[in-house]
């Protein structure tokens, strides 16, 4: 998603579209309705958001972004989504891979049951096939419907699980945010948020374990470490480590 708003790609420069201000003051007083409904019906995006993520994607396209003083596309979503940008990229996905599916029949999906769908039709692509997905979403309760694209993405069933429930302040709540997101660019935003905090975790007990010479903790941890990275850094770290051997 980043890649998207640099003005550069393969070595060549592309020239900014041309801004359409008035279209692009339109929409982002439009993404600001939204945002602002939201805030004061203190709902999630269970009715806008096919519309706010087609304004997002706009915003992109059209680099809007200029019309707010920001420098990228980014720094305008960390101003209009300062909890987390993740969302607004998950919203830019449903329109994005959704567009077979009836505005009205996402607005009563849901936007998390939404989310999972654009999984199945990213990775599915033109093949795509959305009446029984669609059945699926609005007959299956979210977290079963959620291990549904789990099994059908991966092939093999999750593994139990469990809700964690704790208490966190709200001035606590953007160092946490950050932290996840932060993993998430760095393993890939397919993975859960869950999956995010177990890495931030391992990390942790990695560090902890090497400074107190805990080794029983410390393999554990950074075989979890090793599992979590993406395969092309996974094998370059293998190739480094029998190089020292």
């Amino acid at each position: 998603m980043i890649g998207l708003t640099c003005l550069t790609t393969n070595g060549r420069v592309l020239v900014a579209p041309k801004l359409n201000r008035r279209r692009a003051v339109f929409v982002l007083s439009k993404i600001d309705e939204i945002l602002a409904w939201e805030k004061a019906t203190d709902r999630e995006r269970d009715s806008k958001f096919v519309e706010l993520g087609r304004y997002l994607c706009e915003v992109r396209a059209g680099q809007y972004w200029r019309v707010d003083n920001v420098r990228s596309f980014d720094e305008f979503l960390e101003r209009k989504f300062p909890e987390s940008r993740r969302k607004a990229y998950y919203l830019m996905a449903i329109h994005e891979h959704l567009t077979p599916i009836r505005k009205r029949e996402l607005e009563l999906i849901g936007w998390t049951k939404a989310r999972e769908l654009a999984k199945v039709a990213r990775r599915d692509r033109q093949g795509f096939d959305c009446a029984p997905w669609v059945h699926k979403a609005n007959t299956m309760p979210r977290e079963e419907f959620k291990r549904e694209v789990d099994r059908y993405l991966t092939g093999k069933d999750t593994e139990p699980w469990e809700i964690l429930y704790f208490k966190a302040y709200k001035s606590q709540l953007p160092v946490i945010e950050q932290a996840i997101e932060t993993a998430a660019l760095m393993l890939g935003s397919d993975k859960s948020r869950g999956y995010c905090l177990e890495m931030i975790c391992a990390d942790f007990l990695a560090g902890v374990s090497l400074e107190a010479g805990n080794r029983n903790a410390l393999l554990p941890s950074l075989t979890r470490l090793v599992i979590g990275l993406p395969k092309p850094e996974r094998k370059q770290l293998l190739e480094d480590v029998q190089v020292t051997l």
